[in-house]
């Protein structure tokens, strides 16, 4: 087969996905739009190294990527809580997860109800998951990556809580903002209404 026709195959398939796409992008339109509002989020983060996970999480569930929504939610959990121990300089070597949050919540760094939610993303069949263990066949994956997602809001609402004053806004936790030299702080903003 020469380069030309196999062009013509190339764009002869590229063309039956565009078709593809749009039919599947018609169909779930609603159930979409449905699943994007029904997950609270903190609508504006921190500009850091896990943000655009973070952000992600909505998407992915919205999209119906429940395994990788559970997935990217305990990752981005465990992100967000060493990111808390670093920016409160805690020594975490040698510290597991469960340790690094029980300390934060004895140092009242974190809220009991932060502590909370973070240990239940934590526990949400994390080592299962990550590894593909026989005992994922039965998980409810709709289910968990939306609790994941609801969950992972108030940990992200305690950090990045913000109130405005004329028009500008104003961290309720500075130290977990990045501020430019210029006073601006750069944030990742969660789109949806």
């Amino acid at each position: 087969m020469n380069t030309k026709e196999n062009q013509e195959q190339l764009e002869f398939r590229r063309r039956g996905l565009i078709d593809q796409f749009k039919q599947i992008d018609e169909q779930t339109r609603e159930v979409r739009a449905d699943r994007n509002l029904e997950v609270d989020r903190q609508r504006l983060i921190g500009s850091h190294h896990f943000s655009r996970a973070s952000t992600e999480c909505i998407d992915l569930y919205t999209h119906g990527f429940f395994i990788a929504t559970v997935m990217t939610t305990q990752a981005v959990n465990e992100g967000i809580i060493k990111f808390v121990a670093a920016r409160n300089n805690l020594n975490q070597k040698n510290m597991n997860h469960t340790d690094l949050l029980k300390t934060l919540k004895d140092k009242r760094i974190i809220s009991k109800a932060c502590f909370e939610v973070s240990e239940q993303i934590r526990g949400s069949y994390r080592n299962d998951v990550h590894h593909m263990n026989p005992p994922v066949a039965k998980i409810d994956f709709p289910k968990l990556a939306k609790k994941n997602i609801q969950n992972l809001a108030v940990i992200e609402r305690e950090i990045w809580a913000t109130n405005f004053r004329n028009g500008k806004m104003i961290p309720i936790q500075p130290k977990y903002w990045d501020t430019n030299p210029d006073g601006t702080i750069t944030v990742n903003l969660r789109g949806g209404f």
